[in-house]
């Protein structure tokens, strides 16, 4: 008898917790009217803020192309380009990123709180494509420079282009090609300082499979020059102002073999250029830290922006939404269960209060998806106690006492309730798994409130029932 009572004082207590965790703004107001009032110093409850999304905070969302062409890995190169624009987003201080692979060659990202879609379009396109190009022999190198002079020449003429033989030979670079070593392989980037001179300089270290086509490439370009280049144009600048525009050639010699997947850039070294200042090291390293793309992206195929009026609006319908449901669940439970019913309300509304609980602390990015489904196990917390109640109802009439009725009321609707549950928690599994990031969010917050419910209803509504509903209410069963 005495252990129920310590439950319940267990329940008040995390019911306050909670319930302040969730929504920490009355309490914080008492305690600085205390503080004011009494020359107090107590302490703030945390206030943890919810974390949401694109459709409620407004933002951006960009749906990119990938050039799969080049590439036999496609599933992999799409993964290593989700990969390296998220760590892109993250460095940029993007709140919650959703950077998703839709269909084969398609890439979502959505930035909530990003209000400019050019700055957003500008951070995803600032991440570079590496490259290393091998010289090409002086017969190749002239066939294009040809090529490159009759072009100019039929432009000049105001001719056709499209009817030279072979004109998309021009757009190649005349000196250098392409090898098989793009950023795909590409480890991490650091700045060194050489132990003679201490002048800056790159390492580059590479994975197993680009450490072996390195030395591959090496081996066969000794005492020859390997350009570097970053989305189509070279990495370093030569022309003193130490500004990384690409305007100019950087083409380190290969001095032999190299093993082991670990190269060092150094200034001054190539066909041209100074020698490379810190800054501009540095500079470089990040921009091959913040991601290397494995395969190319054009601008966005599509774009939308959200404004964070709409997703004001929209956040606000959907709490009004939720709080109406609420109320409506609450009032169907009194009048059809009367004092149970109550019980099972005041447990519904520390239901509601470990639900958001949970969403602050995981964190769950809520969307307008997520609420829904938050508000759904709303209804489908109260299944549990009309099942319940449903069966205490039998027994009651049945000429049992109320305490044996509450008893065999939950042991008997506990496998309706557990199967059911089961059963709806193995679609949000499903949901979650293999639908979209829209899908995922309902999925990921019913499961969270399926999940709670079965302890409000079997845990807290029980230990309610048997507190508040004693001897007395043998006299007054018009209660229940």
């Amino acid at each position: 008898m005495k252990s129920k009572y310590y439950i319940f004082i267990a329940i008040v207590v995390l019911a306050f917790l909670v319930g302040n965790f969730a929504n920490p703004i009355y309490f914080n107001k008492s305690v600085d009217f205390l503080n004011s009032k009494f020359s107090w110093t107590l302490p703030h409850f945390w206030n943890k803020p919810f974390t949401l999304g694109l459709d409620l905070q407004g933002g951006v969302n960009l749906i990119y192309q990938a050039d799969l062409s080049q590439t036999n890995d496609k599933a992999g190169a799409m993964a290593g380009l989700r990969d390296v624009i998220e760590r892109r987003v993250n460095m940029f201080g993007v709140s919650e990123p959703v950077v998703q692979i839709q269909g084969q060659d398609r890439l979502l990202v959505e930035l909530p709180g990003v209000k400019d879609v050019a700055q957003a379009i500008k951070m995803i396109g600032e991440t570079p494509y590496l490259e290393f190009l091998e010289q090409r022999d002086e017969k190749d190198s002239q066939v294009i420079l040809d090529k490159i002079k009759e072009i100019q020449t039929a432009q000049e003429k105001k001719e056709d282009i499209s009817k030279i033989k072979d004109w998309t030979i021009a757009l190649q670079n005349p000196y250098f090609k392409i090898t098989e070593l793009t950023g795909k392989y590409l480890k991490s980037a650091n700045v060194i300082f050489d132990q003679t001179t201490f002048k800056p300089e790159i390492e580059l270290l590479f994975n197993d499979d680009g450490a072996k086509l390195f030395e591959t490439i090496t081996e066969r370009n000794v005492n020859k020059p390997l350009a570097i280049f970053l989305d189509g144009a070279s990495i370093i600048d030569t022309s003193g102002d130490n500004k990384i525009d690409g305007n100019d050639l950087y083409a380190p010699i290969v001095q032999g073999k190299i093993s082991g997947g670990r190269a060092v850039i150094t200034g001054g070294t190539g066909l041209k250029g100074p020698a490379m200042s810190t800054q501009t090291a540095n500079d470089i390293s990040r921009r091959l830290n913040s991601g290397a793309l494995p395969v190319k992206i054009g601008a966005p195929i599509s774009q939308e922006t959200v404004g964070p009026t709409l997703g004001s609006v929209s956040l606000q319908k959907s709490l009004w939404a939720g709080i109406w449901g609420l109320l409506a669940v609450a009032v169907f439970m009194i009048i059809f269960y009367r004092l149970p019913g109550l019980l099972a309300s005041i447990a519904l509304l520390i239901y509601v209060a470990i639900a958001l609980s949970i969403f602050k602390l995981v964190p769950v990015t809520l969307t307008l998806a997520g609420i829904g489904g938050f508000i759904l196990s709303i209804g489908m917390a109260v299944d549990a106690n009309i099942l319940i109640f449903a069966r205490m109802k039998e027994e009651i009439k049945s000429g049992k006492s109320l305490d044996q009725s509450i008893r065999e009321g939950f042991a008997r609707a506990w496998p309706s309730i557990r199967d059911s549950n089961f059963n709806s928690l193995i679609v949000c599994a499903i949901l979650f798994l293999f639908a979209t990031s829209f899908i995922k969010g309902f999925a990921l917050t019913l499961s969270i409130g399926i999940l709670v419910s079965l302890f409000s209803a079997i845990f807290i509504t029980r230990i309610l029932l048997q507190v508040f509903i004693g001897n007395w209410a043998e006299k007054a069963k018009w209660l229940l």
